[in-house]
């Protein structure tokens, strides 16, 4: 992988191991020389993983819609920035920019990148790792309800596959470049999505 999307919030969070990790996801790409993809803004955990991927020498480039330039801060010290007029349009610019996902902690926002990115996935219209980093225990329910919903007939097993969660940056960087995407090979059919 040569560039991977970071989705995450806008704010810092009440326990400062949010911050931390954020801060070494940024690094561990840079190091990595994979390019960081993300919203574009200066404050809370995207400015957290945008400033250490900088600080380390790496290429960050963040996409941010105009109206929410002022609000989450337009990061002016990016490799580039762009702009776009819409939040369908940033995540679609995310999108074609990266070949992978990684999810941080956050709100309805982050959730709503993650869910389409989950999504566009199990309709096959990418090929891309998404990974969840679990920090902090915070995204268990969240894997829970994965796995309910396999329980309950509404999600397919192999489509269950694509949500790569991990407690390590390092452990789901490993998952992420020997996914497989498995459920691909499935037929999309009203039984198994």
């Amino acid at each position: 992988m040569k560039s991977i999307a970071v989705f995450c919030a806008s704010k810092i969070g009440e326990d400062s191991i949010y911050h931390k990790v954020a801060s070494e996801v940024g690094r561990m790409l840079a190091e990595e020389n994979i390019r960081l993809i993300y919203g574009g803004g200066k404050v809370g955990l995207m400015g957290a993983v945008a400033d250490a991927a900088l600080e380390a020498g790496g290429e960050v480039i963040g996409v941010i819609p105009y109206f929410l330039d002022k609000k989450e801060v337009g990061h002016q010290g990016l490799t580039e920035l762009i702009r776009v007029e819409s939040m369908h349009e940033r995540k679609m610019k995310m999108s074609e920019l990266s070949e992978g996902v990684i999810t941080l902690a956050g709100g309805f926002g982050t959730l709503e990148e993650l869910t389409e990115m989950l999504t566009w996935s199990q309709l096959a219209l990418h090929h891309k790792p998404i990974g969840i980093l679990n920090t902090n225990g915070y995204y268990d329910y969240m894997e829970k309800l994965f796995d309910h919903m396999c329980e309950e007939g509404f999600l397919a097993k192999e489509t269950r596959k694509i949500a790569i969660f991990e407690r390590e940056p390092e452990h789901l960087f490993n998952k992420m470049r020997s996914f497989v995407p498995e459920h691909l090979t499935q037929h999309l059919d009203r039984d198994k999505t």
